[in-house]
Order: structure tokens, then C-alpha cells, then sequence
């Protein structure tokens, strides 16, 4: 009676959690879209040298006529480690040493006393909405440091078109803390503030080591032994050629592309190690019961064991029966 109880309070408290997780993600997604697609969050404006060699380059031209352009790039992010996921879930839910071993992991669950969640669901839907959350995450962190550094790109002084003529810029090295000085367009030149982190380098590498992550700890595969290593370097090197690609065409300086490798790396390893524990099931393996300790068990529940001494005594006294008899 005591198990049932159990049972059905755990049954009830899942959709508590389910919708716990559900208003993260919702959260988390909202603050992303103000930090893109609104101006919430004034960017820090950063002082400049106007002779500053480092902030001359050309000015590439829009993000969409980049060769890889934010549509290109999201849409890859976002289907890539999804397909493989998808695939790599239902192809060894399909071999049955696998599926036996996944059942064994991951029970079928009871969400809303309505629903049933089998393994393969569950895992699809964790790996998956994992991968989503830290996403949507690191998005939030380069923007928000974007926001407070209000770090240089490499075209700024193109685009801010500064007042050579005017005396703060005349002098040799004056630094210029107004951002009044520029006579460019404004929207350009807001952009040109957000340089530090590469978002473009932080997601590529978080999307990239996620999916690698996933391939090298759920994928067991003895048919190839080049087919994973690669796969995952593939994912990886795309990742980093992104991020060459920023500063090849002076959108980013090299330390924003490296500041973006390393936090898309940091939030990547986070969830994979400690969010889904390298993508292993929720209930693992059943552990060896531990032995008893015999300090805590009574004196009259141990074996009784017969002394030599008896055993002999037993014996002299049935050899004296048989002689009587």
C-alpha cells in the first residue's frame, strides 16, 4: 500500500516539474528575443582613438551579405544537432541489445495520470530541449556581453565617419568618450558596438561540441572505427572555420572570435556533464546490495556453529547407545 502511495505521488508531482521547466524555457526564450529584436538593453558607448589603426578596416557590408549570413547560420545551428539526435535516438531504439538496455535506463513514465512517455520519447525530448535551452542561453550571454562591454569592431571608424576636422580629433592622441562625434548612420554604427563576444563563433562551437558530445558518449558503433572521429570532427571544424571567417572579413577581432569559442565551450560542457550526465539514462544501472552490518543485527539471528568439542562429545555419547543397545 505504501509503494502504490509512492507511486502515485510521484505521478503527480511531474507535471509540477514538467511546468516548472516549461516557464524556463519560456523565459529564457523571451529574453533572448528582447536582447535581439529590441533596444531593452542600451549598448555601453566605448571611447576610440580616431587615428586607431585596429578600427580602419573596410566595412564588410550588412550581416545578410556575409558568405554566411544569420539565417544560413541559425537554421544549421538549430537542425544539425537535432537531426542527429532524432536519428541516433530511433536507430538504437531499433537494435534490441540497445532498446533492452535504454528500457532498463529509462522507464515509462505517467505525466498527468493521462499520458504515457516511453524511453525513446523521453530521451528525445531531454536531449533535444537541453540543446534548445542552452542555445537560447548562450544568445544571452554574448548579447549581454555585447551590451556591457560595447566593444569595437574592426570597421568601426569606416562607419563612424568621425569629424577629423574637429579639435578632439585633430589632437594626436586624444581619447574620445562622446559618441556625438560620429556622422554616420546611427544603426550601422550601433552595430559596429557589438563586437565582444562573436555570437557567430559561440553558437557554432556550443552547437558543434554538443553534437559531438552526444556521438562519442550515446553512438556505440563497432562497424567503423573513422565514422564517429569523422563525424565529430567535422562538426567541429565547420565550428571553427565560422569563427575564421568573422575575422577574415573584419566583422570580428581575434580575441571576440576566441572570447566566443570559449563560452559556447563552457556552456556546452556544463549541460552535457552536468544537465544530461553525458547523455546516460536517468535511472542507471542497479547498484549491488550492500552487506549487512553485523554490529546492527541481534545476537540470536546469527547461524549457531557447534564447537569441536561438542561435535566429539555427540559422538562418544551415540557410540555408547549403540553399545547399550
Amino acid at each position: 500500500m505504501a509503494v502504490g502511495n509512492n507511486t502515485q505521488r510521484s505521478h503527480s508531482i511531474i507535471p509540477c516539474f514538467i511546468f516548472v521547466e516549461l516557464v524556463i524555457m519560456a523565459g529564457t526564450v523571451l529574453l533572448a528575443y528582447y536582447f535581439e529584436c529590441t533596444d531593452t538593453f542600451q549598448v555601453h558607448i566605448q571611447g576610440f582613438f580616431c587615428q586607431d589603426g585596429d578600427l580602419m578596416k573596410p566595412y564588410p557590408g550588412t550581416e545578410e551579405e556575409s558568405f554566411i549570413t544569420p539565417l544560413v547560420l541559425y537554421c544549421v545551428l538549430a537542425a544539425t544537432p537535432t537531426a542527429i539526435i532524432f536519428i541516433g535516438e530511433i536507430s538504437m531504439y531499433f537494435i534490441k541489445s540497445t532498446r533492452e538496455s535504454l528500457i532498463a535506463e529509462e522507464k515509462t513514465i505517467l505525466t498527468g495520470e493521462c499520458c504515457y512517455l516511453n524511453p525513446l520519447i523521453r530521451r528525445i525530448i531531454r536531449f533535444i530541449g537541453v540543446f534548445a535551452f542552452g542555445l537560447f542561453a548562450t544568445d544571452i550571454f554574448v548579447n549581454a556581453g555585447q551590451v556591457v562591454t560595447g566593444h569595437l569592431t574592426p570597421y568601426f571608424l569606416t562607419v563612424c565617419q568621425p569629424n577629423y576636422t574637429s579639435t578632439d580629433c585633430r589632437a594626436g592622441h586624444q581619447f574620445i568618450n562622446s559618441g556625438s562625434i560620429c556622422t554616420g548612420d546611427l544603426q550601422v554604427i550601433e552595430r559596429a558596438r557589438r563586437s565582444f563576444p562573436s555570437k557567430h563563433a559561440a553558437l557554432s562551437i556550443y552547437s558543434a561540441l554538443y553534437a559531438t558530445m552526444y556521438i562519442t558518449s550515446t553512438i556505440k558503433t563497432k562497424s567503423s572505427r573513422l565514422a564517429k572521429p569523422v563525424l565529430c570532427l567535422g562538426t567541429l571544424c565547420t565550428a571553427f572555420l565560422t569563427g575564421l571567417n568573422r575575422v577574415s572579413e573584419y566583422r570580428n577581432h581575434c580575441s571576440d572570435v576566441i572570447a566566443g569559442f570559449i563560452l559556447g565551450t563552457a556552456v556546452a560542457l556544463f549541460l552535457g556533464m552536468c544537465v544530461v550526465h553525458n547523455f546516460k539514462g536517468t535511472q542507471g544501472s542497479p547498484s549491488k546490495p550492500k552487506p549487512e552490518d553485523p554490529r546492527g543485527v541481534p545476537l540470536m539471528a546469527f547461524p549457531r556453529i557447534e564447537s569441536p568439542l561438542e561435535t566429539l562429545s555427540a559422538q562418544n555419547h551415540s557410540a555408547s547407545m549403540t553399545e547399550v543397545t
